[in-house]
């Protein structure tokens, strides 16, 4: 067996979750209980490329540092394991516990229909005894299948109050199904929703439900449903996330929006699947969500070593109102700050064409936060693992009010046509300014635009000398009201970053 001990290879993430070896896509079951946060994946643990579907399990008490625990779910006589979520039965709903509470995982297993190759998907069970290390199949599985339903996953399950019974959103073609149970066993169809609404350029997949405060105020509160969509060989986009505003009874979703709008959670290439943690405690009070940090156009061909996959970092989200409707605004999470090494700060300075303030700090593991106000510069921004040869680009053009990330020179991208690419999201300034907060790890970039109300995740594979920073200025100067520069340490270990040179 292959053993992973300093997680340095090559592309290594150095703060985001990745398995210590073979293939890892969507995120799957997480839930908090007893002080952990659960990460189960979708896993191939004999490969590098998708195969047959285990669950992957992690545990984390800080949601930076992971501990890899063994393989929770293994395929069986029913198929292999495809993505789906966890619980917590805090009241023995399903008379698993013997009066106590446990953690139930609602998943799909998927096989083909005796006697053909037509893919079955159909829902099924386990529970586990001893906080999720071990995990046993219901006997009774499959507890839902639709026979006339090819693409039937992704199960995504929650307690609701009102109709004191289990809800589960599922992924059904193009469009998602509501489904209710008093006991997670037993589940009755309840509705459909989407046949009409949002982007269908790929199947839907990986659902997730949940309600969110507008703007803090928890007596103003909206239904967020989010629903992923597999790749379009006719898009450039590839895998993407879309997100619906509206309201649930327990029963049916509404949409609060025009069936014909599109709102994306993330406008990078590589944000997928994206579902929220369960059962985080009421004192904590977040709804956290972390995405599969890949694309389907090119997930199985992208450079890598031992693994194959991470995921973005754990988002807060929250609901904000605007000119434009109430939208989803993502954070990242405080947490991430126990990471900062050391940090940098600059204050009120006119940043022309051919200047760079940070011309004397490299880095490969970063946390860039920095506030604009915008001046006579066309565009402005910061070029990023930068070397003779290699850059990554993040950058503002103020013409057109866009934010774009530009990984055309970004490093190794031969193993896709349409990887190496700039691509943007539209970026109203804010009382004339613009402020980015941006992580830039050994094989990816994420950036947080005017408080995370614009968000965009990219891989990029640049080799490991390409450690430059510069901050600039074209077409004119941009007033920089201030900025932080914080490098940041290994989750892995509490080494200084290797590549940070003053």
């Amino acid at each position: 067996m292959m053993r992973i001990t300093t997680y340095d290879e090559k592309y290594r993430p150095q703060f985001h979750f990745s398995p210590a070896a073979h293939w890892l896509n969507d995120p799957n079951g997480m839930v908090y209980y007893e002080g952990e946060y659960h990460l189960f994946y979708q896993h191939h643990p004999n490969g590098t490329t998708w195969g047959p579907m285990h669950w992957g399990h992690a545990v984390s008490r800080d949601l930076v540092h992971w501990e890899h625990l063994p393989i929770a779910l293994a395929p069986d006589h029913n198929g292999f394991i495809f993505s789906g979520s966890a619980v917590v039965d805090w009241n023995d709903t399903s008379g698993f516990f013997s009066g106590g509470s446990g953690l139930v995982a609602v998943f799909t297993h998927t096989d083909t229909y005796p006697g053909t190759e037509r893919s079955r998907q159909r829902q099924s069970l386990a529970y586990s005894l001893d906080k999720g290390r071990t995990w046993n199949m219901y006997e009774g599985n499959p507890v839902l299948a639709e026979e006339h339903i090819d693409d039937f996953r992704d199960p995504k399950v929650f307690w609701d109050e009102r109709i004191n019974r289990w809800v589960m959103v599922l992924a059904a073609g193009d469009r998602v199904r509501f489904y209710s149970s008093p006991d997670l066993k037993e589940w009755t169809f309840s509705s459909e929703f989407g046949a009409e609404d949002g982007s269908h350029d790929g199947v839907w997949e990986c659902p997730d439900l949940f309600e969110l405060p507008i703007d803090g105020d928890e007596g103003n509160k909206k239904w967020v449903l989010i629903v992923s969509i597999g790749d379009n060989p006719g898009t450039p986009e590839g895998s993407r996330t879309q997100y619906f505003v509206g309201e649930f009874d327990g029963m049916a979703f509404r949409n609060g929006n025009r069936s014909d709008t599109v709102l994306w959670l993330d406008y990078g290439r590589d944000n997928y699947a994206g579902v929220t943690w369960s059962d985080v405690s009421a004192e904590d009070g977040r709804r956290l969500l972390i995405g599969w940090m890949n694309n389907w156009k090119y997930a199985n061909s992208t450079a890598s070593g031992v693994w194959r996959g991470a995921m973005t970092l754990p988002r807060v989200l929250s609901l904000r109102s605007g000119p434009d409707g109430i939208r989803l605004v993502q954070i990242p999470v405080k947490e991430l700050q126990r990471l900062r090494l050391w940090s940098d700060r600059w204050d009120g300075l006119r940043i022309e064409p051919g200047q760079n303030p940070l011309q004397g700090l490299r880095g490969n593991q970063l946390e860039i936060e920095a506030d604009f106000e915008i001046g006579d510069a066309g565009q402005f921004g910061f070029k990023l693992r930068k070397s003779e040869r290699e850059q990554t680009v993040v950058g503002y053009d103020v013409r057109s009010s866009t934010l774009f990330i530009d990984r055309t020179k970004s490093g190794t991208a031969d193993f896709h046509h349409e990887f190496a690419c700039r691509h943007g999201a539209p970026l109203p300034p804010e009382n004339g300014r613009i402020k980015l907060h941006i992580f830039v790890d050994w094989s990816s970039v994420e950036v947080f635009a005017n408080g995370g109300k614009v968000v965009m995740t990219d891989q990029i594979f640049p080799e490991p000398a390409s450690t430059g920073l510069e901050l600039y200025a074209a077409e004119g100067a941009v007033k920089l009201v201030s900025m932080k520069v914080h490098t940041l340490k290994s989750i892995y270990s509490s080494r200084d970053p290797a590549a940070v040179a003053r």
